[in-house]
């Protein structure tokens, strides 16, 4: 396919990067993670060249995660009016770079660099550049993140990726997750929080390895349990073991949200996957200023995740 015949596509240009067995596209609308496959079986629960994402499949969300209340807020003395894009809750949603076309910056076999400038708008009124790199290497998949605020005033910041993983099963019921999360965030009908709460003790608590079942997780998790090198980890497995993904994170990345998609359309979608969101902040961080990152004129933020698959009982 012609670079013009790509251009047309839906999501633009698809930038495909290999190493081993391993294959991943990107694409230009969104800097979005269309396909991820290990060894001939997919690891994320994607969508086709053809096609648009739906319910936030694979891509950026910057620079705020999940759900803004109203779509307003103020920081700094400066007002923010987000379009709407979940009318049905009264909610912008996932920011505002998840549509636009981004810039390929870098790109070798093995890992693709993609930016994005985001211009002052009424929704979020500073100039924000925001960069992802997506490496494939004996680890799995590495996605490296950073942002820069280029005005002239402090910026608020956050950012959250939207991957489905699978481990190959119709349906997630009898797969089995872990979540290392001490707490979760209680919500509204909104899909706001409205208050921390321990895990231990109650239908949330997948600190030790369980099977999903029924569960149904529209859910942020949070004080992540972390190794020696900083990292948290959320494992979706089959239901004998045969096949893990992994989800990590680094310590830039406080929340892990986690989906079980019972609300897709269409119906057939759902529960196909879970999708294992990393996330700087909490939903509505923009109203509630709660570990937003507040970016310096010139200065810059960074983190790290990353998918890995294991095999074998």
């Amino acid at each position: 396919m012609s670079t013009t015949q790509e251009a047309l596509l839906p999501t633009g240009t698809q930038h495909g990067i290999a190493y081993g067995d391993q294959r991943a596209v990107v694409t230009e609308v969104g800097a979005t993670l269309r396909s991820y496959e290990a060894a001939g079986e997919p690891v994320i629960d994607g969508f086709a060249v053809d096609e648009v994402s739906t319910a936030g499949r694979g891509q950026v969300l910057a620079p705020w995660p999940n759900r803004l209340e109203d779509g307003r807020y103020t920081y700094g003395g400066v007002d923010g009016a987000a379009a709407l894009d979940e009318p049905e809750r009264g909610n912008a949603i996932h920011g505002l770079v998840r549509w636009r076309p981004w810039t390929l910056d870098d790109r070798a076999d093995d890992a693709v660099t993609m930016r994005c400038v985001l211009h002052p708008q009424p929704g979020y009124p500073w100039l924000l550049e925001v960069g992802v790199r997506y490496a494939l290497g004996p680890g799995g998949l590495t996605v490296e993140t950073d942002a820069t605020n280029r005005s002239s005033t402090p910026a608020p910041f956050a950012i959250g990726f939207h991957p489905y993983v699978t481990v190959g099963t119709e349906r997630i019921d009898g797969a089995r997750l872990t979540v290392p999360a001490g707490e979760h965030l209680a919500a509204d009908d909104r899909g706001l929080p409205t208050g921390r709460h321990a895990v231990i003790g109650s239908d949330l608590d997948f600190i030790k390895t369980r099977p999903l079942g029924a569960s149904r997780l529209d859910t942020a998790f949070t004080a992540l349990d972390r190794d020696a090198d900083g990292l948290a980890a959320a494992v979706l497995e089959r239901p004998d073991g045969s096949r893990a993904v992994r989800v990590w994170v680094d310590p830039a990345f406080r929340y892990l949200m986690v989906y079980t998609g019972d609300t897709l359309e269409p119906a057939e979608r759902r529960r196909g996957g879970v999708a294992i969101e990393p996330m700087t902040s909490p939903p509505n961080a923009f109203r509630s200023g709660i570990d937003l990152v507040e970016l310096a004129p010139g200065a810059t933020w960074r983190g790290r995740w990353g998918i890995a698959v294991s095999v074998g009982v």
